[in-house]
């Protein structure tokens, strides 16, 4: 197939017109195309958004862009080595092209000639990715730490908008969005300091909720929410930060003690078990089978002090049952994947909703693996009990948190592959056998230009299967003024 478009290529490219009159191939260049993003050899959905891009050794020369199908093709005019593709003629010619490749070849016109590039492959595939994902933006340093918001982007086009930002409460912290999965009528977050709370949304519903009991350590942490949707479950941390004036890491979060509860929506109840809340064990990051009847979790043995000792702190993917009808947990923790024998760690589980495969991030100690550069993605075959490292979408920076689209044929996480500082989210594409296919960083119009001057960091990348709508003016109301829901420790 990519033989037969290159020969189309070739031949069409000697009837190439860009809008500044014919132009006529009379070269082929060997030097390698040099593109930002790297899109080259990536594996796309068909409703996904224009992958715009920059050629980096072109210099200020005339240039054109081809991308051909089998029988249509379109001619993309370049800007200073940009190409900003026009969205319909993109998405027709995606739809036309599922199941195959598209081929993108990239002319420019040194000396009076134009000269082609060899051109580069993208493979479209008909699974189509979720039309949303949902991320909080914030600085990632702390001089300004307070501007932030709960933001989603459609992934069919670049559109941007609000879900909520904190300059409506003051500037307090928002964190931890969720939501069940990937349904956009219901959702939770956290708001820390001024107006502290958990926000619950339930159409339109808003609870704020009170989270710290007596018999809990803390106020509830890092969500997942159950099938059912009545039940969520939470870690609950005492944490805390050191910070790095010498270290490949800057900052290192860590927790003194841990536990892993689960919340009923319905009787304001938070129940846990004797496996679950350990004193000599840190539990965190739970995460849901999607039938519901598994909690998979975190563990570590207990260390202290900390943070004196925290590169000894190495956590296990674990599993134990639970039984939502009577509210009840099993007797027994499995060990899913022993991490801690080889003197690392696991964090952030998430099954594919089919239920086949598991995604874990793999670093060499503690739990917060968004600082760690030699953080790497794992995916366990979950009816094999199989677990190996994702290479193919794996960088030589931090790769970390993740979540799985409704189809389980997509898998967004948030790497910091291109500079090292900001944390931007990747997709990459789970085919059948469970292999994952090189990823593409998300989509943006003008890219060079957008990511030197955006100054924020993607953080938890969620899908979400369509718009979030929901009146942010009440649920800063709710918060500011209501005393809020006290949940209560079920023992």
């Amino acid at each position: 197939m990519r033989k037969i478009l290159y020969i189309c290529s070739l031949i069409c490219l000697t009837l190439l017109n860009a809008c500044s009159g014919d132009v006529k191939v009379t070269k082929n260049i060997e030097e390698e195309l040099i593109i930002f993003p790297d899109y080259k050899g990536v594996t796309i959905p068909v409703n996904v958004a224009p992958l715009d891009f920059y050629v980096e050794n072109v210099g200020d020369m005339p240039t054109v862009l081809q991308i051909a199908g089998d029988d249509e093709k379109m001619i993309v005019k370049g800007d200073d080595g940009n190409f900003v593709i026009p969205q319909r003629k993109w998405k027709r010619l995606l739809e036309k092209q599922q199941g195959k490749d598209i081929q993108l070849t990239v002319c420019k016109k040194e000396n009076g000639e134009w000269c082609a590039y060899k051109p580069f492959f993208m493979n479209v595939v008909s699974d189509k990715i979720d039309k949303y994902i949902a991320y909080r933006l914030i600085p990632p340093g702390y001089g300004l730490w307070n501007k932030m918001g709960i933001y989603e982007r459609s992934l069919e086009t670049y559109e941007q908008s609000p879900i909520y930002e904190n300059k409506l409460t003051d500037y307090n912290c928002v964190n931890c969005h969720s939501f069940p999965m990937q349904s956009p009528d219901k959702m939770l977050f956290h708001m820390r300091s001024k107006h502290g709370g958990t926000v619950y949304i339930d159409g339109n519903k808003v609870e704020k909720l009170n989270t710290k009991t007596d018999g809990t350590i803390s106020a509830l942490v890092y969500p997942f929410w159950h099938p059912t949707e009545n039940y969520i479950a939470f870690s609950t941390n005492k944490t805390a930060q050191s910070f790095f004036a010498n270290h490949v890491n800057r900052i290192e979060v860590f927790d003194s003690a841990s536990d892993v509860v689960v919340y009923n929506v319905k009787t304001h109840e938070v129940i846990s078990c004797p496996q679950l809340k350990n004193d000599s064990v840190f539990e965190t990051f739970p995460t849901f089978s999607p039938d519901g009847k598994s909690l998979y979790f975190c563990s570590a043995k207990a260390v202290s002090p900390m943070p004196q000792r925290y590169k000894e702190v190495h956590y296990d993917l674990c599993r134990i049952d639970f039984d939502a009808v009577n509210g009840t947990f099993g007797t027994k923790v499995d060990t899913v994947y022993n991490a801690s024998k080889d003197s690392m760690s696991v964090s952030f589980p998430r099954v594919s909703p089919d239920g086949k495969y598991l995604v874990f991030t793999r670093h060499q100690y503690g739990n917060f693996s968004i600082w760690h550069k030699d953080a790497d993605l794992y995916i366990v075959n979950l009816m094999t009990g199989e677990a190996a490292p994702m290479t193919d979408i794996n960088s030589n920076d931090v790769d970390s948190y993740h979540s799985w689209s409704s189809n389980s044929k997509w898998m967004v996480f948030s790497s910091r592959r291109i500079d090292g500082l900001y944390t931007r989210p990747f997709f990459t594409y789970i085919d059948k056998e469970g292999k994952a296919h090189k990823p593409f960083m998300l989509p943006q119009k003008n890219p060079k230009k957008f990511y030197q001057d955006f100054v924020y960091s993607y953080n938890i990348p969620e899908f979400v299967k369509d718009k979030v709508v929901l009146d942010r003016y009440h649920i800063a109301k709710e918060m500011r003024n209501s005393k809020g829901i006290d949940i209560t420790y079920k023992k």
